[in-house]
């Protein structure tokens, strides 16, 4: 044990250097970038009603942090993502497995799939709230069906990728269906299933976004509604800049759990590009 602990602290340093090698760059960019922007700003060489001053945003951020304000409408829409996700998760992986484990299920659900995904989910948003209402029940389902086809095909792919040999053991050892799936061709399809829920969890919180836009009372989507009517652009961007700090708290979380789950995959996780919404 002291002998591990003593590599392990060695190590630190070199994580330590290899994190701010790769760290600097882009944060020497962002400095530079926010640091010209407000000083354009300030000089009055920028419209603050089409984009205000960093500092403003910032001002804003704090105010309705403190407030509350975006606190509560925050937990509102990660309620929503988060329901929509899960869903959407659940529902991949499965009919994902269904359609690759039953060739002629595949075949008779195919046409439906491709019709469906080349259809903008966006587009979609009106009906599903005809269907649903204007509650939380349309939320979830728009960003359950903004999230189902990345998980979808990803798992189909990731399934169909596994390696025969291994199946074809396991069928020699009398090895039934359901254990093949279990032991061999979900495990392996791990990897890419997780690439899919990368995609989902972001593509979740753009769907009750987008459902919000069409019609709630509360949310940040309703907050950005708000601000813009009000021509509050600094408000506007400092909801924008909650939404992305959440979206990228959950694409690491996904991370997270992908990384304890699958700590014998070394493959890279950053996220990867979606099917067009």
């Amino acid at each position: 044990m002291p002998g591990a602990r003593h590599s392990i602290l060695r190590t630190l340093p070199t994580s330590a250097s290899r994190l701010a090698k790769h760290a600097w760059p882009p944060v020497l960019f962002f400095v530079v970038v926010v640091s010209a922007w407000e000083w354009a700003a300030r000089a009055g060489f920028l419209d603050p009603m089409v984009l205000p001053a960093p500092g403003e945003i910032a001002a804003n951020v704090v105010d309705g942090l403190s407030s509350g304000l975006y606190i509560i409408n925050l937990q509102v829409t990660l309620m929503q993502a988060i329901s929509g996700f899960l869903i959407a998760c659940a529902l991949g992986v499965a009919m994902g497995s269904l359609t690759t484990l039953s060739e002629r299920l595949s075949r008779a659900l195919q046409p439906i799939v491709l019709a469906l995904e080349a259809t903008p989910k966006i587009a979609l948003a009106p009906l599903i709230i005809v269907w649903f209402g204007y509650g939380m029940g349309s939320k979830v389902a728009l960003s359950a069906v903004i999230g189902f086809f990345p998980v979808f095909i990803s798992t189909v792919s990731g399934l169909r990728s596994v390696d025969p040999g291994r199946m074809d053991v396991l069928r020699a050892l009398g090895a039934r269906r359901w254990q093949i799936f279990k032991m061999v061709a979900l495990p392996g399809a791990l990897p890419h299933i997780f690439a899919g829920i990368n995609i989902a969890v972001v593509l979740a919180l753009l769907g009750t976004i987008v459902g919000e836009f069409m019609g709630a009372k509360e949310g940040l989507g309703t907050l950005i509604l708000y601000a813009n009517g009000n021509l509050d652009t600094a408000r506007v961007f400092s909801i924008l800049l909650v939404l992305a700090a959440t979206g990228l708290t959950l694409h690491a979380l996904v991370d997270f759990t992908r990384a304890r789950l699958l700590f014998w995959d070394d493959a890279d996780t950053a996220i990867p590009t979606g099917p067009g919404t």
